[in-house]
């Protein structure tokens, strides 16, 4: 079975584009449009993977972040995306165990490699 994958952004467009190139890579995807909604999937679902923009209404991607990798087991891997130039906002993701961090505006090509890789058999 493959991989299941939840993204989480507040921007309908960002989020469409994203399930899109993933069910193209033939993923299995949910999608959410804030943090707090985001969170009741991840504890339901249990998704192998989550891509979650950093700054949203009703918990914001460091609370989703957090709260993912301290109770859900296990715990999945975590790609944060944000339009946030600041490099201590990187740092405070990595911290709480951020597994990639892109920019906005980054190609989806370069999402499905770094959730390819994060994703391989280790």
């Amino acid at each position: 079975m493959s991989a299941l994958i939840l993204v989480i952004d507040d921007d309908e467009a960002i989020r469409e584009s994203v399930e899109a190139v993933l069910v193209a890579a033939r993923y299995r995807v949910l999608t959410a449009g804030d943090g707090a909604v985001g969170i009741e999937l991840a504890q339901r679902h249990l998704p192998d993977l989550i891509v979650s923009d950093m700054m949203m209404p009703n918990k914001s991607g460091f609370l989703v972040l957090e709260h993912v990798k301290k109770s859900l087991a296990p715990a999945p891997k975590v790609v944060i995306i944000t339009a946030n130039e600041g490099e201590h906002h990187r740092d405070y993701a990595e911290s709480l165990g951020a597994d990639a961090y892109l920019r906005k505006p980054f190609g989806l090509a370069e999402l499905v490699r770094q959730i390819q890789i994060l994703l391989s058999p280790a």
